[in-house]
């Protein structure tokens, strides 16, 4: 057994994963440690504040850069891929100026609506956590490309020493929704910063342009043409696909007290460990393997049916024991008053699955240029969501009916995406 684990482990895919698995793991591990101090220190309502301030981010952060920066890994050049470079960041300050000027006009319209009075000015942070997020799209693209997955790992630890012992610290002090608040807005720009870092440490970074001397160098201009589908059919897919995973904490802001939203913060908080342990570390080595695999000419459907039952095998234990003794779990490790959040796990539980199911076929869909496709899925996907959600909080005026009935349809689209993206693999003729 020891030899296969040893033969296992000299496959580059296999190696990558681990890589990028292994600061996931320390860093999830480590705000597992600590969240049951921290939820102690500041309470539901707090991190109800937090996880709506997180979902307005949220919706916008996916189109910081109108999702250019997910083009960086696709060029055979690196000089191509460092001219997306140039365009995404210029696209980030234009967006984080815009949404300055939105709310300078629009504040209290925002504040009002989502409940955000306990952190009125604060709202002001929002154009900041785009431009950091904006930078650190840009970065993690550029380190997937070159393959410098030990990065990513070493950043996304170190993010989350400094992220979990600010909250644990000023929580002594000041345990506040607002503290929440700026700690997440800064330590976010903080890893974007690590990550740059890191990159100008290692100053091989992996340039491959010996191999791609044949691909016409393009402008700033031809580059945003040559990828228009991003801004113009997968930004507004990012959009609207956050959009849908936000608006139940919106929603339940809105419909209920602060503390609904905070026990359905904690639930996806505690269900995305997986997802950001096995399945963000799989899509983001599978990516560039894909788009690899597509200049050369191999078999994409079994290289995504390949990575997909492999993340079945792996997540169905976690999210099954979820699913089973959420409630118990949750009153155990956070504390008696998380118990209901337990219960919204149950079922948040479903979707996180197969949105973690996913992960290959969704990062396949660039390669496979259906881009088109994926924006009207998720017009379909949102809108099922959204009508569940309503039904859940309007008609059975129950919060825990709306999560299990958007756990529901969130579980049967996102397999059917992964069905349908397989056949296209299959039968769609590869250039």
């Amino acid at each position: 057994m020891f030899s296969q684990i040893k033969k296992l482990f000299k496959k580059k895919f296999v190696r990558n994963v681990f890589i990028v698995a292994s600061g996931a793991v320390g860093a999830q591990a480590l705000s597992l440690l600590l969240s049951p101090i921290i939820t102690r220190l500041y309470g539901p309502e707090a991190f109800g504040v937090l996880g709506t301030f997180t979902a307005l981010t949220r919706i916008i952060i996916p189109i910081a850069a109108l999702t250019y920066p997910v083009a960086i890994v696709l060029p055979k050049s690196d000089k191509n891929a460092k001219t997306i470079i140039k365009l995404s960041f210029i696209i980030t300050v234009f967006m984080s100026i815009v949404s300055l000027i939105t709310l300078l006009f629009f504040k209290e319209v925002f504040i009002t609506l989502f409940n955000l009075k306990d952190i009125n000015n604060l709202i002001f942070l929002i154009p900041l956590v785009i431009f950091f997020a904006g930078l650190m799209q840009i970065t993690v693209q550029w380190v997937i490309r070159t393959n410098q997955f030990f990065i990513n790992a070493k950043s996304e630890f170190y993010h989350s020493i400094i992220a979990n012992f600010s909250k644990v610290g000023m929580g002594f002090f000041l345990p506040l929704a607002s503290v929440l608040v700026v700690i997440q807005t800064f330590t976010q720009g903080i890893r974007a910063l690590l990550i740059l870092y890191f990159l100008r440490k290692n100053k091989t970074n992996n340039l491959n342009n010996s191999n791609n001397e044949n691909e016409k160098e393009l402008t700033i201009k031809e580059t945003a043409r040559k990828h228009y589908d991003f801004p113009l059919y997968r930004a507004p897919e990012e959009l609207l696909s956050t959009l849908s995973q936000n608006l139940p904490v919106l929603l339940l802001s809105s419909f209920f007290e602060p503390a609904a939203a905070g026990f359905y913060t904690i639930g996806r908080t505690v269900l995305s460990m997986p997802a950001r342990l096995i399945g963000r570390a799989i899509g983001d080595v599978f990516y560039p393997r894909i788009a690899e695999a597509k200049h050369k000419g191999e078999d994409l459907n079994k290289l995504i049916k390949k990575a997909t039952l492999t993340l079945a095998g792996l997540g169905i234990v976690p999210f099954g024991l979820i699913i089973l003794f959420g409630p118990f779990l949750f009153s155990f490790v956070f504390g008696d008053e998380w118990v209901r959040a337990g219960e919204y796990a149950r079922w948040i539980a479903l979707f996180s699955f197969s949105t973690y199911l996913n992960q290959p076929a969704v990062k396949s869909l660039p390669v496979l240029s259906v881009q088109r496709f994926h924006l009207l899925f998720t017009i379909f996907r949102s809108t099922a969501r959204t009508i569940a959600l309503v039904i859940g909080l309007v008609i059975f005026n129950s919060d825990i009916v709306a999560v299990a009935l958007l756990g529901v349809v969130s579980f049967i689209t996102n397999i059917m995406l992964v069905s349908i993206t397989l056949r296209m693999s299959k039968t769609r003729t590869m250039k």
